[in-house]
């Protein structure tokens, strides 16, 4: 295994945050699981489903690029991704429909685990790319726990079920991806809810387009990065979706 340079530090965000953020969303999700999936998901344009599905293939795309012999310098690992419909997202992982929402969870747990797996065992100095910041496997675990709550309010307003994610960890990934976000009085939930384009706050109005910074603090972005994406459309999660 190649020796990843790169300098040492105390991760902030690690694969036990990935695990209990998964872990406090499918528990969540899980209250809404007689609800209709079909309904749209928060302010985005995909449904509840297709959200669910999204993340999940997110997890498992954040795993793939931290590959530990061979990690990807410039672009995604090459799996091949489709839409279900005209409508949906892009994805190289599908739920089989049949096994209804409990199923699609059990979607969204196994991808969370392996993107855990590949947190928790790849070097600290591992780099591998994102449109929006070449980053460390504490990047791509913080990336990991945005996706997974963001999408999780969104898919809990669908279905019609309460979500509160911890503060300590709502703080600590605002901190490692989003340092042009200044904290203020607001509770740290509702700081990320802002940054990503979701609500607005007393003299902070809804962010109309935002993105996260996925590189090491301190560190050069090595990417052509893209524009930021609009507050309706998906968060710049998966490396394969391009940018609105």
């Amino acid at each position: 295994m190649p020796d990843h340079a790169g300098p040492a530090r105390i991760s902030e965000v690690t694969a036990e945050d990935v695990h209990e953020a998964v872990r406090l969303a499918v528990t969540a999700l899980r209250e809404g699981i007689e609800a209709d999936w079909s309904v749209k998901a928060g302010s985005l344009e995909w449904d509840c489903w297709d959200t669910v599905e999204h993340l999940a293939d997110d997890l498992f795309a954040y795993a793939a690029q931290l590959t530990p012999d061979n990690p990807p310098s410039a672009d995604d690992i090459p799996f091949r991704y489709t839409q279900r419909r005209e409508v949906s997202p892009y994805n190289a992982v599908f739920a089989d429909r049949d096994s209804g929402p409990a199923g699609l969870l059990r979607v969204l747990e196994a991808c969370g685990a392996l993107l855990v797996a590949m947190v928790r065992t790849a070097p600290p100095g591992l780099r591998a790319w994102h449109p929006f910041g070449v980053a460390d496997p504490e990047g791509f675990a913080a990336m990991g726990v945005v996706e997974t709550l963001v999408h999780a309010h969104d898919v809990a307003q669908g279905v019609g079920v309460s979500w509160s994610p911890p503060e300590d960890m709502c703080e600590r990934v605002l901190k490692r991806l989003f340092p042009d976000v200044e904290p203020d009085d607001a509770a740290p939930w509702q700081v990320l809810l802002w940054a990503t384009g979701r609500t607005g706050l007393p003299g902070r109005p809804r962010r109309t387009s935002w993105r996260w910074y996925g590189a090491p603090p301190g560190q050069p972005e090595d990417t052509e990065t893209p524009a930021a994406v609009p507050s309706a459309a998906e968060p710049p999660g998966t490396t394969h979706v391009p940018p609105p």
